[in-house]
């Protein structure tokens, strides 16, 4: 059993979360699932990949989450000829002939990593330094990122020119995948009313960057009884083509499987997923309601499942 603290503090998280939620709805109209899943990576200390097409108001969505939260914002927009000292920053040498370091971009709490496929992997691959490490390197000396520090990179789908997709061992440090639809035509018509007119949305600060590292411990801290873990583990299983769980239906249609980081991401995002619903603990319903943007981007379908149109949500859909 919990002490009275932990549930109060589960409440308090709870209550924080849906206050964050309609300050976000007074500027970005709709994509309710897709600012859920960011918020819960943010609170299980995670990172958050958008795929989506131009104008969905990706870069908006985060401006507007770091005002709510508080936080210091960066953007960075990945170009092919971004360099890693763009990224990270780099030595100079100063007017008293010592070299000083200045630090890039990615010392903030929330980052933006814009087109994150439009740069080579070099750059990538710094970038993804940060986000394993929490802390950078340059000229020997390794230098601490601000906490709570959160990357959201965004990836256009549809122009695959000129760009260098994330390989697979690189996507699954993100702890979601999440796709971004266009908006409905209601909400499409709200968001034209709210942005051709000369109204300005004011929104208020409901956290600090000290309470979100409060509520990310509390999120580890909640408990998980065995039979949820063992689900979440088995699921991940399943995925794996020719393991001791897999049908022979995913033998056919999956040719990678997820690694251990998903059964991690699984059961992290699960306790988060349990508190903003009211719960102490999750159970299977909170593991399935974030399996698919886990699961997604760790599966390799298999040209059996790409020539019958399966998409990798379609197959997760199965495994349940």
């Amino acid at each position: 059993m919990q002490h009275r603290s932990d549930v109060e503090a589960a409440d308090a998280l709870r209550q924080a979360y849906q206050q964050i939620r309609s300050e976000i709805g007074k500027v970005i109209i709709g994509q309710d699932e897709v600012v859920k899943f960011v918020l819960v990576s943010i609170f299980s200390n995670g990172h958050c990949l958008l795929v989506g097409v131009p104008g969905l108001a990706k870069t908006l969505l985060v401006q507007t989450i770091a005002q709510v939260l508080d936080l210091d914002f960066k953007r960075i927009q990945f170009t092919p000829d971004l360099m890693p000292s763009d990224i990270i920053g780099s030595e100079i040498l100063g007017e008293d002939r010592n070299f000083k370091f200045i630090p890039g971009p990615v010392f903030s709490n929330i980052i933006l990593a814009d087109e994150i496929n439009r740069t080579p992997p070099k750059t990538q691959a710094a970038l993804l330094e940060a986000m394993q490490e929490k802390a950078v390197t340059a000229a020997g000396i390794t230098h601490k990122l601000a906490k709570p520090f959160f990357v959201l990179a965004t990836q256009n789908p549809i122009e695959q020119e000129g760009t260098y997709p994330l390989p697979e061992a690189q996507l699954d440090r993100f702890m979601f995948s999440v796709a971004l639809n266009y908006p409905t035509f209601q909400e499409e018509l709200q968001v034209v009313k709210n942005t051709t007119s000369t109204i300005q949305t004011d929104v208020n600060k409901i956290l600090n960057a000290s309470q979100i590292i409060y509520f990310q411990q509390l999120v580890r801290n909640i408990p998980v009884t065995d039979h949820v873990m063992e689900y979440a583990v088995k699921l991940v299983s399943k995925t794996r083509p020719n393991g001791e769980f897999a049908s022979p239906q995913i033998n056919r249609l999956l040719s990678w499987g997820a690694g251990p980081r998903a059964s991690q991401f699984l059961i992290l995002g699960a306790k988060c997923h349990a508190v903003i619903n009211g719960k102490y603990s999750p159970d299977i319903e909170d593991v399935q309601a974030i399996a698919k943007p886990i699961l997604s981007h760790r599966i390799v379908r298999s040209y059996h499942a790409e020539a019958e149109g399966l998409s990798a949500a379609d197959i997760i859909e199965q495994l349940f």
